[in-house]
């Protein structure tokens, strides 16, 4: 029976966050995890290939860095946890089970603030454990044209730390913006790239919608292959819509299902019926010992936390002086706020400091196709064109070209203005060029003396222009003023 036109629908979300954290070696072996630009298959061993009667070893370091993010998060952190086997067969699963946390994750009961239009909402963490990364399938098309599947083992058995958050979102906008701070988190703690192009920060969403306000069963469908934040958010959105038409064409629950998004056309699609816990089989894993988590261990690592980035953004505001929007701005690029704070050191006029990192190197990069990470200017190269401003020996748009010369070719601002020339503010310098742009514009003239204001700029534009730009605009223009009304 279809639902009545005009039903209200209840949208709620939930998150599976998978992160790929920064250690030196695999979870449970000492194969190196830098596997990225490695050639297939040649970081493995016996223990991340699944081979039998081999024994897998924890990594401390992964351990740590789960605790230190729980702890980021708000969690409690047990003082009794364990690894258990989940049992599945996939192509991608070395030994068809993977070494997970199921009932005694090392992390639980945690949350996170997001803001969302102005208002935050608070998100409940349910979970955070550790696990292995599987291997990775490689589809591609065989010497004789077929399509062939191969598989990469070398991002098998790397540390995998997953987060779950309560059902607690009603939005695809609300699960984007809770993705982006939690992103932010785990880069401030330093645990995680956390790149999803990369694959380090993988999402898998759950989504359910029943029309009211009462649940209605615990069915939900599952959507995966989401690389971007605006991926997570379309999928959702077009989920919303499309389980929105099945409630008012069948007036009935959806069928549990986890679906796939399809970036080309923007449509989820139909991958198979949804697994319950119960299908995995969970059990202990025979060959790890349960983990004692005690106090001391804790409180070690909460003491090496860094500033998390709320933390960031209220001193940005309160004690370094920016605007709100620059600091949200910094926030949400680690590396954009690394360059501000190391050009910061050296500059005490902070938010002219910030406009130009926000505005002049944020363009001129992208303009040029680069990033902050690889970027030419340096921060005290910035300081520098500042301080020459600041003195008066080039002026804003001479110092524009430069900073454009600096991110081409990486020179110093110094030199490149030695080279181009300082900026012209000698008065009798600029007195006989002001005298030649009166002379030359009698139009202008006649439009000061008829009241026009404006005219001024334009002869200022016309000294400007004869002195390629080195002109002392300020100077030129009280100049032409003086003269002008000498005239008179």
């Amino acid at each position: 029976m279809a639902t009545q036109a005009g039903t209200k629908y209840r949208t709620v979300i939930g998150l599976e966050v998978h992160a790929q954290l920064s250690t030196a070696s695999k979870m449970f072996c000492g194969c190196s995890s830098d596997y990225a630009t490695a050639e297939a298959n040649t970081h493995v061993c016996p223990v991340c290939m699944g081979m039998p009667g081999v024994l897998p070893v924890m990594n401390r370091m992964a351990v740590e860095k789960t605790i230190l993010t729980g702890l980021a998060l708000g969690c409690e952190i047990p003082g009794f946890a364990k690894f258990d086997r989940k049992n599945y067969a996939y192509p991608d699963l070395m030994k068809w089970y993977q070494i997970s946390q199921y009932d005694m994750p090392l992390c639980v009961e945690g949350s996170l603030d997001v803001e969302v239009e102005g208002e935050t909402q608070r998100i409940g963490i349910t979970r955070v454990h550790l696990e292995e990364d599987t291997a990775k399938m490689i589809h591609a098309t065989g010497e004789a044209g077929d399509e062939v599947s191969l598989i990469d083992a070398n991002r098998s058995g790397t540390p995998l730390m997953e987060i779950v958050s309560e059902p607690d979102m009603t939005s695809p906008d609300e699960a984007r913006a809770y993705l982006v701070a939690l992103r932010n988190i785990l880069l401030y703690l330093g645990v995680s790239e956390a790149s999803m192009q990369h694959g380090q920060f993988r999402c898998d969403a759950n989504i359910s919608v029943w029309p009211g306000d009462t649940p209605m069963g615990d069915v939900k469908v599952e959507i995966k292959n989401m690389n971007s934040f605006r991926a997570v958010q379309r999928a959702l959105a077009f989920e919303e819509v499309r389980l929105r038409e099945y409630w008012d064409e069948h007036g009935e629950m959806p069928v549990q299902e986890t679906r796939g998004w399809v970036e080309g056309t923007g449509r989820t699609v139909s991958q198979r019926t949804k697994e319950h816990s119960h299908d995995y089989r969970y059990f202990p894993e025979p060959d790890l010992p349960p983990l004692t988590v005690d106090r001391e261990w804790v409180e070690r690592i909460r003491a090496d936390m860094p500033q998390l980035p709320e933390q960031v953004r209220a001193r940005l505001v309160g004690e370094v002086g920016l605007r709100p929007d620059d600091a949200a701005q910094f926030i949400n690029d680690r590396d954009l706020l690394l360059f501000f704070e190391s050009a910061a050191a050296g500059y005490e006029d902070r938010q002219r400091l910030a406009n130009r990192v926000l505005n002049d190197l944020v363009r001129e990069l992208r303009d040029a196709d680069k990033t902050v990470a690889d970027s030419p200017v340096s921060p005290e190269g910035l300081v520098e064109l500042l301080e020459l401003e600041d003195a008066g020996k080039v002026n804003r748009k001479m110092g524009a070209e430069i900073f454009k010369q600096m991110v081409a070719g990486g020179c110093g601002a110094a030199a490149i203005a030695a080279e181009t020339g300082e900026q012209i503010s000698d008065e009798e310098e600029l007195l006989e060029i002001v005298r030649s742009a009166i002379s030359e514009n009698p139009q202008a003239v006649a439009d000061y003396n008829a009241g026009k204001q404006q005219a001024v700029g334009f002869l200022v534009g016309q000294v400007m222009k004869a002195t390629r730009g080195r002109a002392d605009p300020g100077a030129a223009g009280g100049l032409l003023r003086a003269e002008l009304g000498a005239a008179d």
